[in-house]
């Protein structure tokens, strides 16, 4: 079955909350809260279209409620019902935020006909806004920054898969932008108007996960006081991002192959199918394909995700465009700061040049803050950046020219009869120290990473 607007009736009366259940539910999938404190608690677990409140509650305030239902990021709408002698008062509530006011004794057609029409509203505003974003959609590359070939090839590969309803699978090592990424897709995607949901698998345990996800019915299991919306039902409509999917056990996996396969989730609890219009996302810092070769996770499962492959590439790989991203994230850190914009000295560039960068683009956004929080100088430099940094780099600095100058004369006295052996065995000696990187064997054996390529090409050996 396909999702009903979801309304939250609030009414300290039990006849009015129960005969507007009555009228309406045909139409709506309804909730009746009697006070603020129940109103609460169904508007933070549940997806709410629609806030119909009375504006006194007793020792409560239907003021309070529409506070409540305004702070959250998706607000629904909210109208008020008052007695005649408090028109004022639905007035002012409209001035804060309210859609519309409805007088008491109510006219249940009149009411049935007014949250239509909200729907309705709501709607026209929600396509508006997409058509907008979709005008200037470009504008969300504008996080992914830099101009390496491995970014430009990234960066291809979004254009081509966001604006499908593919299944997409993000790979790259911690701290690279995958999450980056995914709202990139979800931005270009057509419809950036409808929620992102995010879920980090790691973060939770199976059974907790399981419920974050599919969500559950009242008395499902001991704590489950109420119905609680999981994030596919949250996501419908829009995006759905699974960060680390790699972590989730074997029971969930069954469960994720049947929202990708037929479209449909069950809440823990019950065994009647919702279906769900969700696109799905998923990254992960591990191989996936090697976690179904070593049996923990579905290879069908894998499939269903690995429709469009997009992998991340580490920031060791995209040296060209440290420079940039290290100058982007010294004015979001400025601004946000509130300090002056200031430039990064030749010697602090050069430093981070020589890094290898473990942690990545995450590790490098916390080297720019410290600097700019640490830097009372007209330039950050050296001396600004953190220990991690300036210790390390300066150490792997040091090996790297060590291990490249030993790499360089050892080609350089390839002389002898033997010379095709000699070198492809000092080249393996490089791949070997430089982990398999072709770009940094390349530095340590003093030539172009092209002619690297030439040579293991004519080789026919690596």
């Amino acid at each position: 079955m396909s999702r009903q607007p979801v309304l939250l009736i609030v009414d300290d009366e039990k006849p009015t909350r129960e005969g507007l259940r009555l009228a309406l539910e045909a139409d709506f999938d309804v909730f009746l809260a009697a006070n603020l404190a129940e109103a609460t608690a169904v508007l933070q677990n549940e997806n709410v279209d629609i806030v119909l409140t009375d504006l006194r509650l007793g020792s409560d305030s239907g003021m309070d409620v529409l506070n409540v239902a305004l702070a959250l990021p998706h607000p629904p709408l909210a109208v008020m019902m008052t007695a005649y002698g408090s028109v004022d008062s639905a007035v002012e509530a409209m001035r804060r935020g309210a859609w519309h006011f409805v007088t008491k004794p109510l006219n249940l057609d009149e009411v049935d006909m007014l949250l239509k029409r909200g729907l309705r509203s709501r709607s026209l505003e929600v396509e508006n806004r997409e058509l907008k974003q979709v005008v200037d959609e470009k504008r969300s590359l504008k996080n992914l920054i830099g101009k390496s070939p491995a970014l430009a090839t990234t960066i291809d590969r979004i254009e081509q898969v966001a604006p499908t309803r593919a299944t997409v699978l993000i790979e790259g090592e911690s701290g690279t932008g995958k999450e980056v990424v995914a709202h990139t897709i979800h931005q270009l995607s057509g419809r950036p108007a409808a929620k992102f949901v995010i879920v980090h698998c790691a973060a939770l345990s199976p059974q907790l996960l399981e419920s974050e996800l599919f969500g559950h019915e009242k008395g499902a299991f001991t704590g489950a006081a109420q119905r609680r919306l999981g994030r596919f039902e949250q996501a419908d409509g829009g995006t759905i991002f699974l960060d680390e999917i790699g972590e989730v056990d074997a029971s969930t996996q069954v469960k994720l192959l049947r929202v990708l396969s037929e479209r449909t989730i069950e809440r823990v609890g019950s065994n009647n199918p919702i279906k769900v219009d969700v696109r799905v996302i998923a990254a992960t810092n591990k191989s996936l394909r090697r976690l179904v070769d070593s049996g923990t996770f579905r290879e069908d499962l894998y499939f269903r995700l690995n429709v469009v492959r997009i992998e991340m590439p580490p920031l060791r790989e995209r040296g060209e465009d440290i420079v940039l991203l290290a100058g982007a994230f010294q004015q979001e850190f400025a601004k946000e700061n509130k300090r002056p914009t200031k430039s990064l000295s030749s010697e602090a560039l050069r430093l981070m040049r020589s890094y290898s960068w473990p942690g990545n683009v995450r590790e490098l956004r916390t080297a720019i803050e410290h600097g700019v929080v640490m830097c009372n100088a007209d330039t950050i430099g050296v001396e600004h950046l953190p220990d991690f940094l300036t210790g390390r780099a300066a150490t792997e600095a040091a090996d790297y020219d060590s291990v490249a100058k030993e790499m360089q004369n050892r080609l350089a006295t390839v002389t002898d009869l033997n010379l095709n052996a000699l070198e492809k065995r000092v080249i393996g000696e490089a791949l070997a120290k430089a982990g398999g990187n072709r770009t940094v064997a390349a530095g340590l054996l003093g030539i172009s990473r092209r002619t690297l390529q030439r040579k293991l090409k004519d080789s026919g050996h690596f």
